[in-house]
């Protein structure tokens, strides 16, 4: 089960694609992302934070550091998630599920993901 905190930011990050996507927000997000990177990929390698289903890293112990991280990071994902959707006449949770596919076959060795089912392995 995912800590109360991480299901938190979760919902919010969720809650956000609710919101209307302009270009230069998308743009924003996508540089966000970009910096941050090498953050993300530190924490993975860590196992602080894992690749969840829907596109979204969730926090998995790395203590407050890495949730501020991962909030960040999910609020730059949610909006490149609904630009995606406003883009294909799909949905923000679509975008997103498909970004996880691809996120774990990219991922490296020994990042946590988790599978449709909800479960959690180490690639």
């Amino acid at each position: 089960m995912m800590p109360i905190s991480s299901r938190s930011l979760l919902f919010a990050a969720l809650c956000t694609t609710a919101v209307v996507v302009h270009a230069g927000d998308a743009a924003s997000a996508k540089a966000g992302m970009r910096d941050r990177v090498a953050v993300v990929d530190k924490l993975k390698a860590a196992g602080a934070v894992g690749e969840g289903n829907t596109g979204y890293l969730v926090a998995r112990g790395g203590g407050a550091e890495a949730e501020k991280i991962v909030a960040a990071e999910n609020a730059d994902r949610a909006v490149v998630f609904a630009e995606l959707a406003a883009k294909s006449g799909g949905n923000p949770e679509t975008a997103g599920r498909t970004f996880a596919r691809q996120i774990a076959a990219a991922s490296k060795t020994g990042v946590w993901l988790q599978r449709e089912d909800g479960g959690w392995y180490k690639k």
